[in-house]
């Protein structure tokens, strides 16, 4: 956790309460991780995603920030994607 409540699971567990925690895991799940290498690859996700459904969006099907994100979790496609994909 990036040094918060302590350098390891121990200290943050003594240092930290667990309503802290919880503020915490409600700050990563609406900002993401706190890892700036994971920020850096998210961001450039972002813009490359962008890009190229801007320039190709037309002639190729729709691309996805985890398609250019190894570390993201995959997305789940939804049923009504699948049906248009397969039509």
């Amino acid at each position: 956790m990036n040094g918060i409540g302590g350098r390891t699971i121990a200290e943050a567990q003594e240092n930290m309460t667990y309503l802290e925690f919880m503020v915490w895991m409600k700050f990563r799940q609406k900002r993401g991780s706190l890892h700036l290498g994971m920020r850096v690859e998210i961001a450039l996700a972002q813009f490359q995603t962008f890009f190229f459904n801007w320039k190709f969006g037309k002639d190729v099907p729709k691309l996805y920030q985890q398609d250019f994100a190894p570390h993201m979790d995959p997305r789940i496609e939804s049923l009504e994607e699948a049906i248009a994909k397969w039509a």
